[in-house]
């Protein structure tokens, strides 16, 4: 029996897939603007040694990462480079999995990039304040409800 520490509850539980035998494992990824940093490769360590071992114990996974591969940064060293965004991103992109490489962890199966996908976090987003798990504060942005998702446990 496999189990995992769940940081809500503050206790040991005991794993069970949504699915039997399958895991399917959403990992934030970098936000692709400068080069790879330690903050950076752990996840890449942990979340890669987290599915080799739900492999190990025959679960079949899928395991995503995305790419930001948007924000006021990557926009600021294009106008700075004279260069576009996607020239920037893809530096960073392409940097962050040589070091991915030299740490031996594997490439997730399926690597999103915000650009590409920006309809359905959209639509997403929209979905957890319609349903309660998320609010839009004063300023405008969203926030995920702890509290929406104490209530679940």
């Amino acid at each position: 029996m496999l189990k995992i520490y769940d940081t809500m509850s503050r206790d040991l539980r005991e794993f069970v897939p949504i699915e039997e035998g399958k895991v399917r494992m959403y990992v934030c990824g970098p936000t692709v603007y400068n080069y790879a940093h330690i903050g950076n490769a752990r996840p890449m360590v942990v979340f890669d040694v987290l599915k080799r071992l739900f492999e190990a114990e025959g679960y079949s996974v899928t395991y995503v990462s995305n790419f930001t591969d948007v924000d006021d940064k990557i926009i600021n060293n294009a106008i700075e480079e004279n260069t576009t965004e996607a020239v920037i991103a893809q530096r960073y992109i392409d940097a962050y999995q040589d070091v991915r490489k030299m740490l031996n962890t594997e490439v997730p199966d399926i690597t999103p990039r915000v650009t590409e996908t920006m309809d359905g976090i959209i639509s997403f987003i929209k979905e957890l304040v319609d349903n309660g798990s998320a609010y839009v504060s004063d300023n405008g942005d969203v926030y995920f409800s702890v509290e929406a998702r104490s209530e679940e446990h």
